[in-house]
C-alpha cells in the first residue's frame, strides 16, 4: 500500500499542516479525526487497514488530514467567538487548500468524498453540505452535528453556517438541489452514545426532502472504532 507523508506551511491558518495520503487512484477522499485527533490516528487505530484492500488495489486513495479542534471548538479558554472564526479558518484551509492538492493529487477535476467518525463526522457533513461543488460523497459515523454545547450560549451568523442542525431546515430549493447530487450516508448504531446526534439530523434531511442512506444499525453496534471498522465497509467506495 502507498504511504506517504505530506505537511506545508498553510497560508489560511498560519501555522504548519500535516497529513498522511494513501494510495495510488481510484476515488479520492478527505478523511477527518474524531475530536483533537491527530492526522495519523484513522491510521492507528485501524481504520485505514479496514480499507487496505480497497487502497491496494486502487478503487480510492484517501488524505487524512490534521484538525485544529484544539483551536477552535475545544478551547475552552478562548471566547466562543474566538473559537468559530478558527474553525471557519479550517474550513477554508480544507476547501483552498486541501482540495486543490486531493484533486492535483488524483489528476482529477471532478469532486471528493469526505468520511469521519464523532466529531471527524461533523467535519466530513459540514464540509460537505457547505461546499457541494467539491464534495459528491459524505459517509459520517457516529456524529452530532449542532455545535450549540462548544460555544457556550454564543451565537452569531458564522455560528450558524457551521452548524448543519441551523442552516439545513432553511435551505431553499436551489440548496436542497445542490445536496440531492451527493450521496450522504449519516450512519450510526443503537447503542451509540450520542444517538440523537445522528436521528436528528436524518429527520431534518428527511423533512426537506434531501435524499440520504441514513442508517442505525442494531445492537451492539455504536460509538467506537470497531464497529466503525465494520460499517465503513458498506459505504467505502
Amino acid at each position: 500500500m502507498h504511504r506517504e507523508y505530506v505537511a506545508w506551511d498553510s497560508p489560511t491558518l498560519g501555522r504548519r499542516m500535516e497529513m498522511l495520503w494513501f494510495g495510488h487512484g481510484g476515488r479520492p477522499m478527505i478523511w477527518f479525526p474524531t475530536s483533537v485527533g491527530r492526522y495519523y490516528q484513522n491510521e492507528d487505530f485501524g481504520l485505514i487497514g479496514a480499507v487496505g484492500d480497497l487502497i491496494e488495489n486502487g478503487a480510492i486513495q484517501i488524505a487524512c488530514v490534521d484538525s485544529v479542534d484544539a483551536e477552535s471548538f475545544y478551547a475552552k479558554t478562548k471566547h466562543p467567538a474566538e473559537r468559530i472564526r478558527r474553525a471557519d479558518q479550517y474550513d477554508r484551509y480544507v476547501y483552498d487548500e486541501v482540495v486543490p492538492f486531493v484533486r492535483n493529487r488524483a489528476r482529477t477535476g471532478g469532486r471528493i468524498t469526505t468520511l469521519g467518525a464523532s466529531f471527524g463526522a461533523y467535519h466530513a457533513v459540514n464540509f460537505g453540505f457547505r461546499h457541494p461543488d467539491a464534495i459528491d460523497k459524505v459517509i459520517a459515523f457516529s456524529g452530532k452535528y449542532d455545535i450549540y454545547s462548544f460555544l457556550d450560549g454564543y451565537w452569531d451568523e458564522l455560528c450558524y453556517f457551521h452548524c448543519p442542525t441551523a442552516y439545513v431546515p432553511n435551505m431553499g430549493a436551489d440548496w436542497v438541489g445542490k445536496l440531492n447530487t451527493m450521496d450522504l450516508c449519516i450512519v450510526t448504531g443503537q447503542t451509540d452514545n450520542i444517538l440523537s446526534g445522528t436521528t436528528d439530523m436524518l429527520r431534518i434531511l428527511n423533512e426537506k426532502g434531501i435524499r440520504n442512506r441514513g442508517s442505525v444499525w442494531d445492537a451492539p453496534y455504536g460509538h467506537d472504532w470497531p464497529w466503525w471498522k465494520v460499517q465503513i465497509r458498506t459505504y467505502v467506495p
